[in-house]
């Protein structure tokens, strides 16, 4: 009969389906047109390229839906950023050496922003998503949802009994949802800018 030398042989799946998530979204993303930092348009004798690295700017010429709806995201953009500094500053003092954050404050504090994210994404989830904005609004429900994913992992692996993998994993995997969520705030208003 064989031996099965690791007592708990299911501990690395739940990595390996936060990163595959976070994969796919990743190439999901490049594949949309608003992932490419320049589009080419090409005239007749002449080609023109417009840069979209810089940041949002709204001319005030948005229909006031439409307006209230990217007010409505980059407010929810700000929130999930201090969350995302609350939850990293935890992570880094409770993993250094010596510990400046026990162990009961750093569950306090991990459970926290797991329960804001979930509050946030709630939030988002009770927004409409203007006309012409439809797939920008799928690509962050997308990453708030896996947000709220990858905080209440953190807070699993944190309560766990392995060696922290699953908590920084899922601290690494929040951190970059948020900043999917970022980049699609910032596609979101590219796109109603053209609207």
């Amino acid at each position: 009969m064989a031996v099965n030398l690791d007592p708990k042989p299911g501990r690395w799946i739940l990595p390996l389906v936060i990163l595959g998530m976070i994969a796919f979204t990743y190439f999901f993303v490049r594949e949309l047109p608003e992932a490419s930092p320049n589009t080419t348009l090409a005239g007749a004798t002449t080609t023109t390229t417009i840069d979209f690295t810089t940041t949002t700017v709204d001319n005030g010429a948005h229909d006031p839906a439409v307006q209230a709806y990217l007010d409505a995201i980059d407010e929810m953009n700000a929130q999930l950023k201090l969350l995302e500094t609350e939850m990293i500053s935890v992570n880094d003092g409770f993993d250094s050496d010596p510990r400046t954050i026990e162990y009961s404050a750093t569950e306090t504090r991990i459970e926290k922003v797991a329960t804001d994210t979930t509050a946030l994404s709630s939030q988002f989830d009770a927004l409409t998503a203007p006309e012409g904005l439809e797939i920008n609004h799928d690509l962050l429900t997308t990453a708030i949802h896996l947000a709220v994913v990858g905080a209440d992992d953190a807070l699993t692996g944190l309560r766990s009994t392995d060696t922290g993998e699953i908590r920084r994993s899922a601290v690494e995997a929040y951190a970059l949802l948020v900043a999917d969520f970022n980049t699609e705030v910032t596609n979101a208003h590219n796109a109603a800018d053209d609207l």
